[in-house]
């Protein structure tokens, strides 16, 4: 999904209603409340309708292409293929969501955004050789619970396992790479995912990768189980926020650079604008799971922050020497 709709507020999230599930948080709406509580609010608690923008349109689309040029034979995973499927992505997408074809004034406009598109694509073989790539997963639905009691999932855009067994995490991003004072920022997203295969796999990932498809960049990390540790700490931290957040209902915002890219500016008191009451009775601030791409732009150097497949979850494991410490 492109995004049309905001993201919409996880049914698992009513523990405290006495329905008996789970809250869970995604790193995307991790991400939300981060860069500003009161976004969070408008998108979980409230469920605001965002329009459909270009850029995570196009997002939504380099990320199809990108899944399934690996269902074809590693000799066909050319440049030529993936712009081939560009077309026939695009048509599922406007299917799917009619009122993506309101994106664009003219033909002309949409050739220039698909144009961007390919580029992107062809920035993507420039940095890595698909015929040398045999993924083991693609829009990996993965799910764990943390020793708090909450529930971490999320989409991985691609897991590749070396004959070695060592693990990498990808992820795609249609912006340009951070500048080094937000790259803890957006590598917290692979922490997040990080996070969720050591619990259930009882490995650390080797390396956590980024492919920025708006300049051809790639960031590469690689994390020790003293991150991970130290990440489960931040989100049980960063849950404890959401809902005292929510109990008081003090949802302020977080004014920033971008503010720009936000749907919700007529309705934000940082810009004089008024938020609607809250519900009657706000659901539990737990999240959905995007389907693919974030459901509003992003500016290029803070492109962030995807089905119920995901394996099953464990506890934190316990610290060496201090039992179930995290």
């Amino acid at each position: 999904m492109s995004g049309g709709q905001a993201p919409e507020a996880d049914p698992a999230g009513g523990g405290a209603s006495g329905s008996g599930t789970r809250p869970s948080l995604s790193p995307s709406r991790a991400g939300d409340f981060l860069t500003c509580p009161l976004l969070y609010r408008f998108r979980v608690v409230d469920r605001l309708p965002e329009p459909p923008s270009p850029a995570a349109a196009r997002g939504t689309l380099v990320h199809a292409v990108l899944e399934r040029l690996f269902d074809e034979p590693a000799a066909g995973r050319t440049p030529e293929t993936a712009r081939a499927l560009l077309a026939p992505q695009w048509d599922r997408l406007l299917a799917e969501e009619p009122e993506l074809a309101g994106l664009f004034d003219d033909d002309e406009q949409r050739g220039a955004w698909l144009a961007e598109a390919r580029d992107m694509l062809d920035r993507y073989f420039a940095l890595e050789d698909p015929t040398r790539l045999e993924p083991r997963h693609r829009e990996h639905a993965v799910e764990a619970v943390l020793e708090s009691g909450l529930l971490l999932r999320g989409y991985i855009d691609r897991l590749d396992v070396a004959a070695g067994g060592e693990i990498r995490i990808v992820d795609y991003k249609t912006g340009t790479a951070p500048k080094e004072e937000y790259e803890a920022r957006a590598l917290f997203q692979m922490k997040f995912y990080a996070v969720v295969l050591w619990l259930t796999q009882g490995q650390v990932p080797a390396l956590l990768q980024l492919i920025y498809l708006g300049n051809g960049e790639i960031v590469r990390y690689a994390p020790d189980e003293s991150d991970l540790r130290a990440t489960v700490r931040k989100i049980d931290a960063l849950w404890r926020a959401i809902e005292r957040a929510r109990n008081t209902g003090d949802w302020r915002p977080r004014p920033s650079r971008l503010c720009a890219w936000c749907a919700h500016q007529a309705i934000c008191p940082a810009f004089g604008g008024t938020p609607p009451p809250l519900p009657q009775q706000a659901p539990e601030p737990a999240t959905s799971v995007e389907t693919e791409r974030p459901a509003v732009a992003v500016p290029p150097q803070a492109d962030g922050p995807p089905r119920e497949d995901a394996p099953a979850a464990a506890a934190v494991p316990p610290q060496p020497g201090a039992p179930g410490e995290v």
